[in-house]
């Protein structure tokens, strides 16, 4: 009797879970498509960083020593929604990357100093299901950024 509870208890919870990754799967899909889409329409060289959805454009790579994912930098950017709508931007601002965006994290590492980059950053990698002020849950987020310095 017990061993049955168990094997239906692991029954639930492996269908529990596959559906959860398939929800997530379909955000990641839709993110795709809307990121995609987003580069086609606006003829970008954009690369994509790894199978995580997110894709970049280097403008100007900067210096050869770049920064890692806890580094403190010193930057200039402008945050998008996919339709343009602006939802923030900072002329000189200090931030660590250990406690920025997922997308950030990832991405700001890929210029050096006095690089300029574009991040096409789906929502996982962004604010993901939460509201976030101005930024609606499951955003696609676009972030131009200018590496200044960093230590």
């Amino acid at each position: 009797m017990n061993s049955q509870k168990i094997f239906f208890s692991a029954v639930i919870l492996a269908l529990a879970l596959s559906l959860g990754f398939s929800c997530q799967k379909s955000q990641m899909d839709k993110d795709r498509e809307i990121i995609e889409q987003y580069i086609s329409d606006n003829n970008l060289d954009a690369v994509e960083y790894d199978v995580s959805g997110m894709f970049y454009v280097i403008d100007k790579p900067g210096g050869t020593s770049h920064p890692n994912g806890s580094s403190d930098v010193t930057v200039n950017y402008d945050g998008h929604l996919i339709d343009g709508t602006r939802f923030d931007q900072a002329d000189t601002i200090n931030l660590n990357l250990g406690q920025v965006i997922t997308g950030w994290r990832y991405g700001i590492p890929l210029i050096g100093e006095g690089g300029s980059i574009k991040l096409l950053i789906p929502s996982a990698m962004g604010y993901g299901t939460q509201k976030v002020g101005s930024i609606p849950e499951n955003s696609v987020l676009i972030f131009d950024v200018d590496l200044i310095l960093f230590n």
